[in-house]
């Protein structure tokens, strides 16, 4: 059984966007508070929220912070180097969290399929050591078929897909063909509603993020279909929230789209 969480990609203007930065940016402990409003135990942080560059009396702070919430934490980093996959992987260890969210690309690291088979097949020891599921987002670069083919390569069971529902659109692919695809490998799910639009003149169309249940994306078959595999312990929601004219409207917007959709998510993924 699935269960449902949070993500500081929730509340990704809150945390602060390059240019966009709020007066008064999330923290990951206000992010606990949060999730603590909504009756939501699990919470992802991801690299906007770099834990593993957290002091360690802080992260250990934050640790006991969630435990006294009752809330469990999933950790969240991006770039698949060697030295970094480890130092998120130790972090990971640190706060409990039972799988990795990685996203390979970083600034100037844009490895190719046979150099990230390599440093995962590495990796592999380090995190059956640790009991942690390394779970890789289909994000914009690479196709479905070549994250299929990473995961085929290193056939490990610590290895897996964070499957998103959009990000593989920025690869010209539609969710139906990638999920159909990448859902046998997916440990964590990313539900991410949108929208499709075509621009005033008729050349082009537009993709934005929609509250979860008011979008194109069929949200009751991708559970239904993600749990029938088995594999996945968690759906995480994230938005894409179009900006308003100044920060702080948009974050109120935001704010208002999580709650949303977390009531309409919680009728869909229900915990035993």
């Amino acid at each position: 059984m699935m269960r449902l969480g949070l993500s500081s990609y929730t509340f990704t203007w809150a945390v602060g966007v390059p240019g966009s930065e709020p007066y008064n940016p999330l923290t990951v402990f206000r992010l606990m508070e949060k999730a603590e409003s909504m009756g939501i135990s699990l919470v992802q942080i991801a690299d906007n929220l770099p834990l593993e560059n957290m002091p360690e009396e802080e992260l250990g702070m934050l640790c006991e912070f969630a435990e006294g919430k009752g809330i469990n934490i999933e950790m969240g980093g991006k770039g698949l180097t060697p030295d970094h996959a480890m130092k998120c992987l130790k972090t990971a260890e640190k706060i409990g969290s039972p799988i990795l969210r990685m996203v390979i690309d970083a600034n100037n690291f844009h490895p190719d399929i046979q150099e990230i088979t390599a440093i995962i097949r590495e990796l592999i020891p380090e995190f059956r050591s640790r009991c942690i599921r390394l779970a890789i987002e289909n994000h914009d670069r690479l196709k479905a078929r070549e994250f299929e083919k990473i995961i085929q390569g290193v056939g490990s069971e610590w290895i897996g897909i964070c499957l998103d529902s959009v990000n593989s659109m920025g690869a010209g692919e539609g969710f139906e063909q990638v999920s159909e695809i990448l859902m046998p490998y997916t440990i964590n799910l990313h539900i991410k509603d949108f929208t499709i639009r075509r621009l005033s003149h008729k050349m082009g169309i537009i993709i934005e993020g929609a509250p979860a249940g008011k979008g194109f994306l069929n949200i009751p078959s991708l559970v239904e279909r993600v749990e029938k595999h088995g594999k996945c312990s968690s759906a995480i929601l994230e938005l894409w929230t179009p900006p308003e004219p100044d920060i702080e409207s948009t974050i109120n917007k935001e704010n208002k789209w999580a709650e949303e959709s977390i009531k309409y998510l919680m009728n869909l993924i229900k915990e035993n």
